[in-house]
């Protein structure tokens, strides 16, 4: 435990799906001085803003999950801002930590970084055999800089900066809003709602033939603060539950969850996105043992649950 007592710690994004149960975590397990930045108060794509926070806290741990993030529709639609601003956030910060001589600064990728073509399941050393999926490129290469930074000062400066590349997650908490949420909560919420309201069928993108794979938040969260504690090397690692599903099974699977009893009519003008996703997770649990542990089923039913209770009194 005494790791995590005497070091102070500032979570960029804590607040957020994520972060929340990751600060939730970190708290559990002894960390008494833990600083989550309002970016009402900190605005972390400006220099100054950052210059002021840690000057404010100097934290010996910076975890950055800060980032501008939605699903295909979101990527779409703000190119230019997902690239800029998790480009510009993440270059700065770390540059900073630097200068404040931060002992360590934990990077979160993407798995939109990987080429759109990698061969299943995506091993790190592909990481820079192609170009990423269109839709989500400018966000996926924008947090894919953070790892040439974090090698680049570990090369340099004997910065300890890590990278990990963690799959799309799932659970209480997530991001239901339609215009940028990713797909299990689009999914989740498009059921609750059908089955409230009477429809007959749900509208989902695509053809459903596209993978994913998911990772439940707290377990995500996991793998990061074991990162945080035992790995210090320059190599990106995988953060991930190690099995896909397609699109139409999971779409399948939340209606009989749901309780959503209509039809699913796929949209083929949609995109499907990155055509088959899953990671190899061995690099994670042969450096800090991590193996996600949440049963797909039960996660989604957790989550369905969390978001039926949060929404009952608005219908």
């Amino acid at each position: 435990m005494n790791f995590w007592a005497g070091q102070r710690f500032v979570v960029t994004g804590g607040s957020g799906f994520l972060g929340s149960h990751l600060v939730k975590q970190l708290k559990d397990r002894g960390a008494v001085n833990v600083f989550v930045p309002k970016s009402s108060e900190y605005n972390l794509t400006k220099e100054e803003a950052i210059i002021r926070l840690l000057g404010e806290t100097r934290p010996d741990i910076i975890i950055h999950l800060a980032a501008v993030v939605g699903g295909i529709g979101a990527n779409r639609e703000n190119p230019g801002r997902f690239f800029y601003e998790n480009l510009i956030m993440g270059a700065l910060l770390m540059e900073q930590a630097r200068l404040f001589r931060v002992k360590k600064f934990v990077a979160l990728g993407t798995i939109c970084s990987y080429p759109k073509f990698t061969p299943v399941p995506f091993k790190e050393e592909n990481l820079w055999d192609g170009y990423p999926e269109e839709t989500n490129a400018p966000y996926g290469l924008a947090k894919k800089m953070l790892l040439v930074q974090s090698q680049a000062y570990r090369q340099q400066y004997g910065f300890n900066s890590i990278f990990l590349l963690p799959v799309n997650l799932y659970g209480p908490g997530d991001n239901f809003d339609p215009q940028s949420s990713h797909v299990i909560p689009a999914l989740i919420k498009k059921c609750v709602d059908a089955r409230r309201s009477h429809e007959k069928e749900v509208v989902v993108w695509g053809t459903g033939k596209a993978t994913r794979e998911f990772l439940y938040v707290e377990d995500a969260a996991e793998a990061i603060l074991l990162a945080t504690e035992k790995y210090n090397k320059r190599d990106p690692v995988n953060i991930g539950a190690g099995f896909e599903i397609s699109i139409k099974e999971l779409a399948e699977l939340i209606m009989e969850l749901s309780g959503f009893k209509g039809r699913i009519v796929w949209d083929l003008t949609k995109p499907d996105g990155q055509p088959r996703r899953m990671v190899d997770t061995t690099r994670a649990f042969q450096e800090f043992g991590f193996k996600a542990k949440t049963n797909f089923r039960e996660g989604l039913r957790k989550t369905i649950k969390w978001y039926k209770e949060k929404t009952k009194n608005s219908h």
